[in-house]
């Protein structure tokens, strides 16, 4: 699955480095490189959370879907 992310490079160096699609998934490297590896890490993470706080309601259900790029 693709995510849209943010790379912005700041005033005291390094990446900061957030997620559109998952609001809580943010991260930061020293290198661009460094910064997209822990977004990576980052959306896992809260994708992991969602499904467990999911999988914990009674009628909960977890399905894939395909979107369309819409860039």
């Amino acid at each position: 699955m693709k995510y849209t992310v943010i790379l912005e490079p700041q005033d005291e160096g390094g990446y900061t480095v957030r997620c559109l699609e998952l609001p809580g998934a943010i991260s930061q490297g020293e290198t661009k490189e460094e910064a997209l590896a822990n977004i990576k890490e980052a959306i896992g993470l809260v994708i992991e959370v969602l499904s467990q706080d999911l999988t914990v309601r009674s009628n909960a259900e977890i399905l894939k879907v395909e979107l369309a790029d819409v860039c």
